[in-house]
């Protein structure tokens, strides 16, 4: 699906716990998540801790969609 949406010319970024999938089906921007059980969030973490690491997350996909590739790129 996401080679898909990029074949009109709309970026993409998948953000997902396991990334060499991605890589498998074809994702250009790239950004990994936290765990599969969740992948936005750690329970662990106090409600403000938490809300820290889900917006770099957000954060990191933006400027994923902003950043020009010409390969599959993983954006630590």
């Amino acid at each position: 699906m996401v080679k898909n949406i990029e074949k009109y010319g709309i970026p993409v970024v998948h953000v997902c716990t396991v990334t060499p999938i991605s890589m498998t089906v074809g994702a250009n921007r790239i950004v990994p998540a936290i765990a599969i059980p969740h992948p936005l969030g750690n329970p662990k973490l106090s409600a403000d801790e938490e809300k820290v690491l889900r917006r770099n997350i957000v954060e990191k996909a933006l400027k994923a969609l902003e950043t020009p590739v010409d390969k599959q790129t993983i954006f630590e």
